[in-house]
């Protein structure tokens, strides 16, 4: 066993290994360590720990003291910015553009120009367009030759180089990452989007550029992760209810859903850790499979700790369920009220009135109904005529 160190030259760079020798080094401690260029000054990230000699490919290179604060090296200069263009090139830029589409109009070449940037001395343009197929332009490089009298190059670039090079603002509010910090475009496939259980509407998960957005790249490896620990649907699992076919999974969570045999139409929400696979994805019920005993499944239940939970999560007390069956109950009541208090249509149903029959005598309203204003009552079953005159309107 070898005694060893690791260091990292840069934030965010690769970690080596380097012989500590006599020193104790601990976590974050500059150091100088000896290199083929020279010393260097480097950051421990991981203190003196033993290894197996067999593990390291070559002989190992000596710390050779602690650094001080006299060898940190200075700041790194910002990252180079694209030039801004002066107002003579942007001039120049514009004219050239004006011409390059005329040309292109004449030719009748399938191709969208993109971007036209003149060198500083003026002795060259160079054009930036894009196409569907390949494009012989040839000619065109001599007419725009002879039209703009300085050199000519015509570069074809896809899509996603054409927005890097425009610039934009995405759908998250955010300038677009290939502007910002993408050197390179990473592959992306719709299987992405098919495990992070994305919709697969090209307009939800395709970018400005019209292909699938770079950042279902980003979060890819912890979903991956979270498929192989959780179970597949339609599992047969066991629960602590239970044994039951899982209906959904909440890879974010870590949740999902089982249906419980012999149980009720809705399916309940289970931890992770609460499941035990006994069948992955679909397929026949195991024949031999017999359910342990209700102890035994009672051993799965996970209870989170307190700093875990949601605010759902937490258990209800005594108080709480009441107060919630309180007010259910009372919802209940005022839609019963609501129900009952609805005025019966005057047209059909069971709220017409039946006129009644020749030889019949009118039936009796109720006193509260025969009083009305204005003096006029209806006593007894005598039926007053009203006449048909117009009533004054009061203005």
């Amino acid at each position: 066993m070898t005694q060893v160190i690791e260091v990292r030259f840069r934030d965010g760079g690769k970690e080596y290994t380097f012989n500590p020798g006599e020193l104790t080094v601990e976590p974050g401690q500059a150091v100088m360590v000896s290199t083929p260029k020279g010393p260097e000054y480097a950051v421990c990230t991981r203190g003196n720990h033993l290894v197996d000699e067999v593990t390291l490919l070559a002989p190992l290179r000596p710390v050779l003291r602690l650094a001080e604060e006299s060898d940190a090296p200075a700041p790194e200069p910002p990252a180079p910015t694209r030039r801004e263009m002066t107002p003579e090139e942007q001039k120049r830029m514009r004219q050239a553009m004006a011409v390059c589409r005329e040309k292109v109009a004449q030719r009748g070449l399938e191709m969208s120009l993109v971007r036209a940037e003149p060198s500083p001395d003026g002795g060259k343009i160079v054009f930036y367009f894009t196409a569907e197929n390949r494009v012989d332009f040839r000619a065109l490089v001599r007419d725009l030759a002879t039209a703009l009298h300085t050199r000519i190059e015509l570069r074809q670039i896809g899509v996603r180089d054409e927005t890097k090079m425009l610039g934009g603002i995405g759908i998250c509010g955010q300038p677009y990452c290939c502007c910002r910090f993408l050197d390179k475009f990473q592959p992306v496939s719709i299987k992405m989007a098919k495990t992070q259980n994305l919709s697969l509407n090209p307009t939800k998960i395709s970018g400005a550029c019209g292909r699938l957005m770079c950042c279902l790249k980003y979060e890819q490896g912890a979903y991956e992760d979270a498929v192989r620990r959780c179970p597949k649907r339609e599992s047969f699992v066991e629960t602590p209810d239970g044994a039951g076919n899982v209906t959904d999974v909440n890879l974010l969570r870590e949740r999902v859903k089982v249906r419980i045999d012999g149980g009720d139409e809705q399916p309940k929400t289970y931890y992770n850790q609460e499941v035990r696979v006994i069948r992955s994805g679909k397929g026949k019920r195991p024949e031999d499979y017999v359910q342990p005993p209700k102890e035994e499944l009672e051993k799965l239940r996970y209870i989170p700790p307190e700093e875990e939970r949601r605010p759902g999560d937490r258990p209800r007390d005594g108080l709480a369920q009441r107060l919630e069956e309180l007010l259910a109950a009372e919802a209940q009541r005022g839609a019963e009220h609501t129900a009952k208090s609805r005025p019966r249509s005057r047209r059909g149903g069971q709220g017409q009135q039946k006129q009644p029959q020749k030889g019949q005598s009118q039936p009796q309203k109720p006193q509260a109904q025969a009083d009305r204003p204005g003096g006029q009552s209806h006593g007894g079953g005598r039926r007053r005529h009203r006449s048909h005159k117009p009533r004054a309107t009061e203005e």
